[in-house]
């Protein structure tokens, strides 16, 4: 099986990572609890790109607003549309991220990272340049084991004997979001 087949074989894996952590962060206020890094707070903001169907008949919709108007997005899950990306601020030990993740294959788009030297402060050296570099990767690479920590938890729970229990609040939260879209 070459790489283009598995990833369209396991593209779902993505789309069910973000309808979890959609319902995970609403559940408590955006915080969400991960073993060996606690609470990392997270939001989706925006702009989330919702799919339906396969080949041929695929539709896509893009649901832009704040956070609190994506209630049309969150519509969307009722009528079995998958997020197939998301904008997500992720914040952790006093650190913001912002990333545009897409589904089927973790791409990061649009990556903010933290702003970590004042601007005034800057030097124009070699080594200043280096420097403020080397703390950009580290700051990516945050960004990506802070992801990679939220989609291992995520495995844990989807591979679980109590999966099924955690499906039922999730479509019983998506059954919510219907009702209060059908209300405005």
């Amino acid at each position: 099986m070459d790489l283009v087949d598995l990833i369209a074989e396991k593209h779902f894996l993505g789309q069910e990572f973000l309808t979890w952590l959609w319902y995970k962060a609403e559940e408590r206020g955006g915080a969400v609890s991960v073993p060996d890094r606690g609470e990392v707070e997270v939001y989706f903001e925006k702009h989330m790109l919702l799919e339906y169907g396969e080949g041929q008949d695929q539709e896509k919709v893009i649901c832009r607003g704040l956070q609190t108007e994506l209630r049309e997005a969150r519509a969307g899950l009722t009528l079995a549309k998958k997020p197939a990306q998301a904008r997500l601020r992720l914040v952790w030990n006093d650190q913001e991220f912002g990333v545009t993740l897409v589904a089927a294959t973790f791409e990061f788009r649009s990556v903010r990272l933290p702003k970590t030297v004042d601007q005034a402060d800057e030097g124009k050296g070699q080594a200043d340049l280096e420097a403020r570099l080397l703390d950009r990767i580290g700051l990516f690479e945050q960004l990506c084991d802070l992801v990679l920590d939220l989609f291992r938890l995520f495995i844990s729970i989807r591979t679980a004997p109590e999966w099924p229990q955690e499906l039922a609040r999730i479509r019983a939260w998506i059954g919510e979001s219907a009702q209060e879209f059908a209300r405005s």
